[in-house]
């Protein structure tokens, strides 16, 4: 301040009179400014009292509107709690009273029972006292009674169960017997048949017997080459004009027989021309194995299946089962499935595609230790074939439990196929083996005294003794044979069991 003082002096002229008076001027101006600060300053703090009294007065406000608020809602949950309460204390009171109600019955009660309990003994001595007069008036104890009222009660119900079986059988004879003797019929007639094949060997015929030099070559080398290739053991005998060509594999006989065709037509025979035809002859009976399922396929109407499936179909031609050709049986069994399902109102398409596939398990690249349904139906599902399909498959020889409808159709049509006269050959030793069971198992009844297999084991007679056995125990009898022979043993078809009670009176005239 002093420094601009000097300047402003020194402008002036520098006076001493001058200076003082500029200095009093600035002086009270300054004066002026600081109470005109201070006024202000009064001014502001005086409004900010206000406001901070005003917005102290708006929150002292809200607070109270809270406190109240909390208030009341206190004094709503005191009230809730009173009322709470003073149910409470009434439902207390209406329990007392009924626990006294139940003390007084309980009571009521265990007098009541006591009087009982009392009527019960005097009850259990009188009929004490009834059973030892009725005793003593027959001569028999209470348990002989009881127990000749039992035996009495067995035979009686015995005797109504048999008629009443009867009555059963009839009436599903007449309803039942007549429909599905029609769509078995039926379902056979519509569907041609074929004859066992052979199925073990195949034999080549030649036009001379100097062309088996030829084929067995010098020193053997020919025809060892073509046992090497095809894997068939070649049989050359004394007879005439043919070969045999002995294997359980028939693809392979097949594939021998076209190469000894082709060789024996051609010519030459010698190690390296006997593997190229073999070769290409193979090649030949693996595209003729599809074109035969392809074939099949269309001729069935199916259509969808996997290139392998297909490829399997064709690979039961050169297979057999019991003599029956694989394929023909497969077609056969297909034919009737669609045939039934048709009759039933189920779905033939699927029928058929269920019958042709039933026994693909027996025509595998590799043989696993499974039986052929169980594969059969491990195969269908790696293909993706439908769960009925696979079902239907696994099931025919009850492998596992039936799920659908298609299955039991395919165990039958298969059953129809397989058991029909001509289909199939049994072992000589399997047949004879099968009736004696037959005859054995029937003769383990008491009362059997001879039992005969006839009509090649579709019937069994059984003669009973006429003192041991009555009529009602006949047909008794007949049934439960029939059942044990269903549990316990295999066989083609159906068995008819009939049992034959007869009296013989013999005398002589002398």
């Amino acid at each position: 301040m002093s420094a601009i003082l000097s300047l402003i002096g020194a402008f002036l002229g520098g006076g001493a009179v001058t200076w003082i008076t500029i200095r009093f001027v600035l002086n009270s101006k300054y004066k002026n400014t600081l109470k005109q600060a201070e006024a202000q300053a009064e001014v502001i703090q005086k409004n900010k009292m206000l406001e901070v009294k005003e917005k102290f007065l708006s929150l002292k406000a809200d607070l109270e509107k809270q406190v109240n608020q909390r208030n009341a809602r206190i004094q709503a949950v005191e009230s809730k709690l009173k009322q709470r309460e003073l149910q409470i204390n009434q439902r207390l009171e209406e329990l007392q009273r009924k626990k006294n109600e139940l003390s007084q019955s309980k009571e009521n009660m265990d007098a009541q029972l006591e009087v009982i309990e009392k009527k019960k003994v005097e009850m259990e001595k009188l009929h004490r006292q009834e059973i030892d007069r009725l005793e003593a008036l027959s001569g028999i104890s209470a348990d002989e009674a009881k127990d000749r009222l039992i035996e009495s009660l067995k035979e009686e119900a015995k005797t109504e169960a048999s008629s009443f079986i009867n009555e059963i059988m009839d009436e599903a004879k007449m309803t039942a017997n007549k429909e599905a003797k029609r769509i078995v019929v039926q379902t056979i007639q519509r569907v041609a048949t074929e004859t066992a094949i052979e199925n073990a060997v195949t034999v080549f015929h030649i036009d001379s017997d100097e062309i088996k030099g030829r084929i067995i070559g010098r020193e053997g080398r020919n025809i060892r080459a073509l046992e090497a290739a095809t894997g068939i053991e070649i049989i050359v005998d004394d007879t005439p004009e043919a070969i045999v060509l002995s294997g359980f594999d028939p693809v392979r006989r097949e594939i021998a027989r076209l190469a000894l065709h082709q060789l024996v037509t051609d010519g030459r025979i010698h190690p390296a021309r006997i593997e190229e035809v073999v070769a290409k002859v193979r090649k030949q009976v693996e595209e003729e194995i599809l074109e035969t399922g392809k074939r099949t396929t269309i001729d069935l109407g199916i259509h969808g299946l996997h290139p392998e499936l297909i490829r399997m179909v064709g690979r039961m031609k050169y297979r057999s089962s019991y003599g029956q050709n694989l394929l023909q049986h497969a077609r056969e069994t297909a034919n009737l499935c669609a045939t039934m399902a048709s009759e039933l109102g189920l779905n033939p398409k699927k029928a058929r595609r269920a019958g042709l596939l039933h026994d693909i398990g027996k025509v595998p690249d590799d043989e696993p230790e499974l039986p052929h349904a169980l594969l059969g139906m491990k195969l269908a599902e790696k293909f993706k074939e439908k769960p009925e399909i696979c079902n239907a498959i696994g099931a025919h020889h009850d492998e596992v439990e039936m799920t659908s409808l298609l299955a039991p159709i395919v165990q039958v049509c298969d059953a129809i196929s397989g058991a029909r006269p001509g289909a199939r050959r049994e072992i000589v030793e399997a047949y004879i083996k099968r009736l004696n069971d037959l005859e054995q198992l029937a003769l383990s009844y008491p009362g059997v005294l001879k039992t005969y297999a006839i009509q090649a084991g579709r019937e069994l007679r059984v003669i009973v003794g006429a003192d041991k056995i009555d009529d009602k125990e006949t047909e008794r009898l007949s049934t439960d044979i029939a059942k044990k022979i269903q549990d316990e043993m295999t066989y083609p078809g159906q068995v008819k069991i009939t049992v034959i009670r007869e009296t013989r009176s013999v005398s002589y005239a002398k």
